[in-house]
Parts: C-alpha cells; structure tokens; sequence
C-alpha cells in the first residue's frame, strides 16, 4: 500500500503499511473521515513522522491519544495550534519544564520547537472522532505504533523514552533500559500530576543522559 510518509521512516515501515491490519486499518479511517468529524486533520496524520525523520530522533515522548476538540490536534502528541488555549496537560508539562530547569520554558503550544530538536511525539492512535476519547483505539493503530517503537528501540543506542502515565508504561515496557534512558511517571493530567509528575525532573535528566552519550541536549 502506497502511503504518504516522510522515506526514512517508510524504508522501515512499508512491511507494515502491506500487512492485513493495515489495510483494514486505512479503510476504516477513510470512511471515518469521510461520514464524520476526525482530528487531526487528514494531512497531520504521519506528521510527527514528517517532521522528525528517524535519524534524527533524540527523545521520544509517547502519548495515548489525539486530542478530540475542535482545532485542537496538530498531528503531535500533547501539542495543539498556537490559537487554542493550552489543554492542561500541557500546562503542567510547562510547569515542569520551568521548575526542571529554573527558567522558563519556550511555551510554544505547537511543541515545534522540541520537534526541530529530535523530540518524537507519538500518539499511540494517531486519529480519533470528534469530542469522542479513544473512539479509534483497538482498530490497529496501536499495531503499528508498537512496530514504530519497536524499531526505534532496536536500531539506536541512547535515545530516551519518556513514558508518562501507565498506558504509555505498557506500551514501552520492552524497552531495554541498558540500551536506552527509560523515564517513566504518571500523567501530567491534573488527575494525577501531584502524584509524581511534578518535581520528576524529566526534562534535566534526559539532557543530562544526552550529554552523557555525546548528543546535544534539547533545548526544552
């Protein structure tokens, strides 16, 4: 199946894109799009992807799934446009940033700024129905995320997997924590980022493991 996708990412996932799931998966979002309201946008779809080839990728982050407001996915996890106020997620991601760091953080609501830098922002379902959480999860997204990780994880030394919340947990829970920094906490949701999310320091210490390993730290 010929799918639109920056090419180092599709040189390694085009076995993926001719596998039945796929192609059942692809059908689905199409008549999605097609009878109904889905975000994000047809064309952010792979953007993550196009914006970050794989050989650039430092800091993967995983989310679980686009936000499903109007305007608000762009294709990145935790990320939305520049006009819609921040969801509080991301508040609190920024919060952090600036408590990690002791400066403030470059709160720009896009997140194209650690993009640029090698940060990989990956939903674990890359589409979802307006105003319906999770509406597209089970139907094979979460099949070829897990091929997504599987690769990055096995072709690279030193990257770091920032895992917040215990779905993104299972989900990389086959991350070798010799090969690569493994950084795991709860969600920066309100629900639950008082109960380990602010003060974890995932931001200083990702750098530091990047220095450590000879790479350029982000600038977050």
């Amino acid at each position: 199946m010929e799918v639109r996708i920056e090419q180092s990412w599709k040189d390694r996932l085009g076995v993926e894109f001719d596998k039945p799931y796929f192609s059942e998966l692809t059908s689905f979002v199409k008549e999605e799009y097609r009878k109904t309201k889905i975000f994000p946008p047809a064309k952010h779809i792979f953007r993550a992807f196009d914006l970050c080839p794989f050989d650039r990728v430092k800091v993967v982050i995983v989310g679980q799934d686009p936000y499903h407001g109007d305007g608000q996915a762009i294709g990145l996890c935790f990320a939305v446009e520049k006009n819609i106020p921040f969801p509080p997620s991301l508040i609190n991601i920024f919060q952090e940033v600036e408590s990690d760091l002791g400066r403030k953080p470059h709160a720009d609501s896009t997140l194209l700024h650690w993009v640029k830098q090698g940060v990989f922002l990956l939903n674990a379902s890359l589409t979802v129905r307006a105003h319906q959480a999770a509406s597209h999860a089970g139907k094979g997204w979460e099949k070829f995320t897990d091929a997504v990780l599987q690769h990055l994880a096995a072709e690279n030394e030193h990257l770091v997997f920032i895992l917040w919340g215990a779905y993104a947990q299972k989900k990389g829970a086959f991350i070798d924590p010799q090969r690569h920094l493994v950084i795991q906490t709860v969600h920066p949701s309100p629900l639950s980022a008082y109960r380990g999310f602010f003060g974890s320091k995932p931001f200083s210490k990702a750098n530091d493991y990047l220095r450590a390993n000879g790479k350029e730290a982000i600038d977050w």
